[in-house]
């Protein structure tokens, strides 16, 4: 006859079960929310986690350049909104789209550059990710998906012109989603300028939290193990410095001494991954900041030898 189990012991063990469960939970669920808080924007009226949803404070009327405005369609229900501003010389030398960084839009961070790709005699596509400006969606996946919006701009240059060639240019999240879209998206661009980019999610996690004083490990992992599962992507596997090495074509990449996101290391593993001809502009006195606003002689100089290679 097999003895009955102690009232007691199952008790305890019930009650360390419990604890451990209450425990977890704990844990988990404030990084939970910096996950969400991280991957999502508030529409206009409402209320909850994540940031306002970024909106587009001024347009390149205001630096005197004339524009059309474009709606990109990605589904029946979603769009990419862009601005379209022509070259102001007399022919097109091609087309250059333009993407953001997280929370920027095309009217916060492109349109200076835009200026520039324009008197080089370029036309100039400026978009807005899902989740920014004028296109729709409420989420932000730092590259994931909008490579995606990536390809499908591409596509939809390529329509406008097919002829023409097709340079793209990023922006911190905006050359994550580049690389990606060519390693994943399978796109082939006459050439691409990346700026700011990070060369792995998580350390670029782990640096943004460790600058607010949130320790990186294993906090990094957790945000980037419940951001994936929020939004179905696998957050680890996505590392520029990986997809550097599916990209073929002339590349600019553009870093600041200062940057506190990303190392000069990580730069030059990423750098040394593209497979094309390639050059590497790094400004002693830039940190997380478009070249364009802290060095615009230098940044100029590095486009035009740039265009001038292609």
């Amino acid at each position: 006859m097999v003895a009955s189990q102690n009232p007691v012991n199952r008790r305890s063990r019930t009650k360390l079960l419990g604890c451990a469960i209450a425990g977890l939970i704990a844990i988990n669920a404030p990084v939970y929310l910096l996950a969400y808080h991280m991957t999502h924007v508030r529409l206009p009226g409402e209320k909850g986690i994540g940031v306002p949803k970024p909106q587009n404070s001024t347009t390149p009327e205001a630096r005197g350049l004339s524009y059309t405005t474009h709606r990109i369609p990605i589904n029946k229900t979603e769009w990419l909104e862009a601005w379209l501003i022509p070259t102001q010389q007399a022919t097109s030398k091609g087309t250059v789209l333009l993407f953001p960084g997280n929370h920027g839009t095309k009217g916060s961070q492109l349109i200076p550059p835009a200026q520039s790709f324009s008197a080089l005699g370029y036309d100039s596509l400026l978009i807005d990710f899902r989740g920014a400006g004028g296109s729709s969606g409420n989420t932000v996946t730092i590259g994931m998906k909008e490579a995606q919006d990536v390809s499908i701009t591409f596509k939809y240059a390529q329509q406008m012109n097919s002829k023409s060639p097709i340079i793209l240019y990023g922006v911190s999240m905006g050359s994550a989603a580049i690389l990606r879209a060519i390693a994943k998206e399978k796109i082939k661009p006459d050439g691409v300028i990346v700026e700011l980019p990070f060369s792995r999610l998580v350390n670029a996690i782990r640096s943004r939290l460790q600058h607010h004083r949130i320790p990186g490990f294993p906090t990094a992992e957790w945000v980037v193990f419940w951001g994936g599962i929020q939004h179905g992507v696998n957050g680890f596997a996505h590392n520029p410095v990986e997809y550097a090495k599916a990209v073929d074509c002339p590349v600019l990449v553009i870093h600041g001494e200062q940057d506190k996101w990303t190392t000069e290391a990580e730069i030059e593993a990423l750098f040394k991954n593209l497979q094309g001809s390639k050059t590497l502009v790094t400004s002693p006195e830039a940190g997380h900041h478009q070249l364009i606003g802290v060095d615009r002689n230098l940044w100029d100089s590095s486009v035009k030898n740039f265009f001038d290679s292609l």
